[in-house]
């Protein structure tokens, strides 16, 4: 959705954003002829979208990130990120409208335009609420990270940590004759006199 909007913002304006009246060759913003209208809907559209493709690829790489500040860094700058483009598009929104409210009918006589200076004040607007929801996922995301003590703590290998007692070790033969396993008595030829070679001695 970021990305889709953020094409109809500045695709808009970069296509039919700039009129002209009959009179004159110069063409000129179609927002109260304010050209800083225009370049700031072309820049936050179109620096939006290269946002929008580096966290995807941040998202699609995130799974093989090992270290654990790396992924709460990741996470952080996600949420910033986020809020800063909502807060970006809120200024976009109401810079847009204001400049479209003021605008004069005699400086756009043919009414050229029109459906794309209010679509993308319409994305604009929309925009605001698909970013702080982003970074509301991020924030939840982190929340989960947090409860986890994925990110309060850097992991350690129990092996590796000194201050751990080490278990002693058994295997299974001698984990099964500690704890008494019953064996069957041995038979009763086992000490036969005749079989054991055993002779008695006359004294």
């Amino acid at each position: 959705l970021h990305q889709v909007f953020s094409i109809v913002v500045f695709g808009s304006i970069v296509n039919e954003g700039y009129v002209n009246r009959v009179d004159e060759l110069e063409e000129h913003c179609i927002f109260n002829r304010n050209h800083n209208a225009c370049n700031y809907g072309i820049t936050v559209g179109v620096l939006a979208f290269l946002s929008c493709l580096l966290y995807l690829a941040l998202d699609a790489y995130f799974p093989q990130i090992s270290s654990v500040k790396d992924r709460k860094k990741a996470v952080l700058s996600d949420i910033g990120v986020s809020a800063f483009w909502a807060f970006l598009w809120f200024v976009g929104f109401c810079f847009l409208t204001n400049q479209w409210q003021a605008s004069k009918p005699e400086d756009n006589p043919l009414n050229e335009g029109g459906d794309a200076a209010r679509a993308a004040i319409t994305f604009s607007f929309f925009s605001i609420f698909t970013w702080v929801g982003q970074a509301f996922l991020a924030y939840q995301r982190f929340q989960l990270g947090a409860d986890s003590a994925l990110f309060s703590q850097d992991y350690m290998d129990p092996s590796q940590d000194s201050s751990m007692p080490y278990a002693p070790y058994t295997n299974e033969e001698d984990a099964t004759d500690a704890v008494g396993t019953y064996q069957q008595p041995p038979p009763a030829d086992a000490f036969d006199t005749e079989t054991q070679g055993y002779q008695t001695q006359n004294y």
